[in-house]
């Protein structure tokens, strides 16, 4: 496993800020040569992600996907708006601007944020469902320009079809190999127009994403009860997509809600360093929110939201920063008590690296959980269809229905999970982080944890294909396992990776679907003592299966 950075929960030096117009300027120069895997166009979880110095973030990249995108639609006859918003890193701007030369040569109709403002991912989704809800034709559509809570250096490129959520992967398949054919072929083929003519088309259009978003916000929390309450809470924005909607989202419902600050600096200089040493907008990270950590004991709640505010970081007066799975179950513990028009049928969604304390609370409330693989798209339907009603992964994205049941959002929407955090503390005179200890008075102390290592893309495949057979365990932690999979329980979706499960523990062993890591999620209701001997149990588990790859560098 790697270290912890001796730079961690420290504030940035200036030695590892990025130099913005080398960046900026790699994107426009330099080239991708396809025969290199890394640097091809690849949807990963969550959309196209790289950067610019590696290669596999450069214009190319972006004009290619670009025309792709135009390409599906017209296949599928998908003829109405593209909504389309970007984040505050570098990369984010130099992507749009190509994007929308595509898009305004293709002539599609394009709905830019007033102002320029930046959109938060959430904010896309709840544009395209409030637009197609009704019609059967001219449906729209959405591009955001984010690698989310990624460093400084990087960009990402995400669609999400007239469903609101992250395109699935026979989309992302469909459009990665079109890109990539047009990266093959010179970009023959590729339709573009200066951005000058691009930007003031008759296609071009403009949208208050910000004004709709926030009036509708009282449809899916209980603003009354905040205000009523006059909670002192605060929000760090870390520099992000949502930074100028939170005093529109205080004033609009008369709250007392402190915004920490709302720079914005593609360098993201403000950050403490995360654990390895990089910046990076993790709002679960205690490294990453050590600036809001210790500003606890002024609120009476706190929270943050990554570059493009799909994730959430809850900090509580009582706990500090709650580990995500701690406050998905508090949430859910709460929000089905809370929610009387909710359908008694709906489920709990939660991936597979979720916490054991979501089953715990859903059984107790009479609720069935939907355990799907990594990544949001598995939730899409659910939530449409209303059989889910809250959906959450332990990398702190959560997304729920509104007060009367319908859908408010397909994808991540870290501002409804950090808002109803407040919500929470209004209502019952304690926050998540009492009440998820009040939970584990009744099911026990999770000792969960989640290890990060540098993996090679060759080393990520052969993690990603481990399947049952190549699992010579006896016991979990001197537990008897009582199953192995490598396909989600809820939809038999593969998991990309493998699960291992006891009675009170299990691991499961993943690569990032977009950086040069792997993961190994643990959790024990043994203590931490049991943990670590899983945790030892599940990287044995992938040092063979690399050993019989006949790599012999094991992680």
């Amino acid at each position: 496993m790697e270290k912890v950075s001796p730079l961690a929960g420290k504030p940035a030096p200036s030695t590892i800020l990025i130099n913005v117009p080398k960046l900026v300027t790699a994107y426009y120069a330099e080239v991708p040569d396809l025969s290199i895997p890394e640097q091809r166009v690849k949807f990963g979880t969550s959309g196209h992600r790289g950067s610019s110095f590696e290669h596999n973030f450069n214009e190319s990249h972006i004009l290619a996907i670009s025309q792709a995108i135009c390409d599906f639609r017209r296949q599928q006859k998908i003829d109405g708006p593209l909504f389309l918003g970007i984040d505050t890193h570098a990369l984010s701007v130099p992507a749009f601007t190509s994007a929308l030369e595509v898009l305004a040569a293709n002539g599609i109709e394009v709905m830019l944020s007033e102002g320029d403002e930046y959109v938060p991912t959430p904010v896309i989704s709840h544009a395209i469902l409030t637009y197609n809800r009704g019609r059967k034709n001219r449906l729209a559509d959405g591009i955001v320009v984010t690698p989310s809570h990624n460093p400084p250096a990087e960009g990402g490129f995400k669609y999400n079809p007239p469903n609101g959520g992250p395109a699935d992967p026979d989309i992302t398949n469909w459009i990665e190999a079109k890109a990539n054919e047009y990266i093959q072929n010179g970009l023959s083929g590729v339709k573009r127009v200066l951005y000058d003519k691009a930007i003031n088309a008759s296609t071009t259009h403009r949208h208050d994403y910000l004004g709709s978003y926030v009036k509708d916000l009282v449809n899916v929390i209980d603003m009354q009860v905040i205000r009523d309450s006059k909670i002192k809470f605060a929000v760090d924005p870390l520099g992000g997509a949502g930074v100028h909607y939170w005093k529109p989202i205080a004033e609009q419902y008369g709250l007392n809600l402190t915004v920490i600050s709302e720079t914005v600096d593609p360098t993201f200089s403000f950050m403490t360093v995360d654990w390895d040493g990089k910046i990076r907008m993790d709002p679960s990270s205690p490294f990453a929110m050590k600036r809001l950590i210790d500003l606890k004991d002024q609120y009476e709640i706190a929270f943050a939201c990554d570059t493009d505010h799909d994730r959430h970081g809850i900090v509580t007066k009582s706990s500090g920063l709650l580990p995500p799975n701690h406050y998905l179950s508090a949430a859910i513990y709460y929000l089905f008590q809370h929610r009387p028009q909710w359908s008694t049928e709906a489920s709990v969604g939660k991936t597979l690296v979720s916490s054991q304390m979501i089953d715990f609370v859903s059984k107790k409330l009479g609720r069935k959980v939907y355990e799907v693989p990594v990544g949001f798209k598995w939730f899409v339907d659910g939530l449409i269809d209303g059989s889910l009603c809250f959906v959450g992964e332990e990398s702190a994205g959560a997304s729920f229905v509104r007060l009367n049941g319908n859908v408010w959002t397909t994808d991540k929407d870290g501002i409804i999970a950090a808002l109803l955090s407040a919500e929470i503390t209004a209502r019952m005179g304690k926050d998540p982080g009492e009440i998820y200890n009040e939970l584990t008075k009744e099911f026990g102390e999770s000792s969960y944890d989640r290890f990060e290592a540098i993996a090679t893309e060759e080393q990520k495949n052969i993690i990603k294909s481990i399947t049952p057979e190549k699992v010579h365990l006896k016991d979990l932690a001197g537990e008897k396992i009582t199953g192995i999979f490598n396909r989600a329980p809820g939809n038999n979706q593969p998991i990309g990776g493998i699960k291992v499960v006891a009675e009170t523990g299990w691991f499961a062993a993943r690569p990032s679907g977009t950086e040069d890591i792997y993961r190994i999620y643990v959790e024990s209701f043994r203590g931490k003592e049991q943990m670590q001997i899983i945790l030892e149990q599940a990287k044995s588990v992938v040092n063979e299966a690399l050993k019989e790859a006949a790599l012999t560098q094991p992680i």
